[in-house]
Formats: C-alpha cells, structure tokens, sequence
C-alpha cells in the first residue's frame, strides 16, 4: 500500500534502452509508491516516434499527470537524466525531487567529443550485430532478473544519433540553476566520464547531494540494484510535502 505523502515516481532510461530498465526498481518500490517507467522518443514501444526533447518532456509530463498523485520524483539515467533536466526546466510544477543518474556530466567542449564520434559510428554497424553485441555483454554481467526486460524490448540504436545530437552541446551545471526541487546526483563510483561534472553541478544547486554507489559503474541500477534502489527510496522520504 502506497504510504500517504509519498511522491509518484517516475524512471527515465538511458541510451538505447527502454522502460525495461528499471525493471529491478519497479518491483522494489510498487508496494510503497506509485511508480511508473517511460519509453521515450524513438525507444521501446515508441521506437517508431522521432526523437526530440521536445517530445521527451512531454512523455514525462503525461506520465506524471497518469499517476494523479501531484508533483512527482523523477528518476532520469544518462540520456534520460539530461532529458529530465529538461523537464524540470519546463515543467516545475510538475517536479518534486529529481534523481541524476550517470547524468552530471557536461556535455559541452571537450567531453563532447566521443560522443559525437561514437553518435556518428552507430549508424555505420548493423543493428542486428550491435543487438547481439549488447545481449552478450548484459548476461555476460548481470543476472537475468536484472536484465531480461532490458532485452526483451531491444534497443534503439537507430535514434541514438538524433538524441546525442540534441543533447551534446547543451547541458553542463548551469542546468541545475532551472531545477526548483531538491537533487539527488545518484552516479556509479567508477563511472569517471559521467559523474566528472558531479560537484560543479552540485554546487549549482543549493539542495543537492551527491551520493555514489560503490564499486558500480555507468549503469549503476544493474551494478547493484539493492543500493541504487534503496537511494532512491530514501530520497523520496526525505522530499518534503508539496508547496
């Protein structure tokens, strides 16, 4: 039973992935939140819609008005969690807390520069090969509870260009100066690439923290899904009651 007071909660996947992502984090925190997953643009069930951030805080904010329960905490990973800054730019009435997961890194100047490389690569290697690559790789590192959601909804390789397209060059710490909620930068201890902008984008922002998840990576709700989930639980606890 959802406990009274509690904020919906709404999971943002990261590249190429889908809602199935947080599969292991739905299961732990329906009994105690209401909570739900999105697809974004050109991903999962939506890989047929073109990408935009546009259309992705859009997604968010039709997916915080379906759960009825007010502002909620969003959950955004990586390509999700620069499009989740973006929702929160958009829409702070609709945002109570935010999450940053593998997302506080700028993406402006010279960190842009693989990404735009490897934006430009993709297109360039099958997709059947590059799905094959990935399931291997997740049940290479991880058990099935934890990934076979991931892969039973494919990937979406197709719109990582367009994506990356839009958000390289955009974000960096000034970002979190539009985020009315309190933050929680939620990253992987080795994930170095994307948590190298975690204290200027905490300094940005006079109610967020950082906290790490030891010995986890980039994809830091597969490396341990007990303690990334067990952060997010206790951050919405703390967030304080609407207006």
């Amino acid at each position: 039973m959802t406990a009274a007071g509690a904020p919906p909660i709404i999971f943002v996947h990261g590249t190429r992935f889908s809602a199935g992502q947080w599969s292991p984090q739905l299961a732990a925190l329906q009994e105690d939140f209401r909570v739900v997953a999105v697809d974004l643009p050109g991903h999962g069930a939506r890989s047929a819609q073109p990408w935009s951030l546009n259309a992705a805080t859009e997604i968010i904010a039709s997916a915080v008005d379906s759960l009825g329960c007010g502002p909620a905490l969003v959950v955004g990973h990586s390509l999700g969690g620069y499009a989740s800054l973006e929702f929160a730019r958009r829409c702070p009435e609709q945002l109570r807390g935010l999450v940053l997961a593998g997302a506080s890194a700028s993406t402006r100047g010279p960190w842009a520069r693989p990404y735009r490389w490897a934006a430009g690569l993709v297109p360039r290697i099958p997709a059947d090969r590059l799905t094959r690559w990935n399931d291997r790789l997740l049940r290479r590192l991880y058990p099935p509870e934890v990934v076979d959601a991931t892969i039973l909804s494919g990937y979406a390789f197709h719109t990582l260009p367009a994506a990356w397209g839009e958000v390289l060059g955009r974000f960096d710490a000034g970002a979190m100066r539009h985020v009315a909620a309190p933050v929680l930068i939620l990253n992987g201890e080795k994930d170095t690439v994307f948590r190298s902008g975690e204290s200027d984008f905490a300094r940005a922002h006079p109610y967020a923290r950082v906290e790490l998840i030891p010995r986890a990576g980039h994809l830091a709700n597969f490396d341990d899904p007990v303690a990334f989930t067990d952060a997010v639980r206790r951050f919405a606890q703390q967030l304080p009651a609407p207006g």
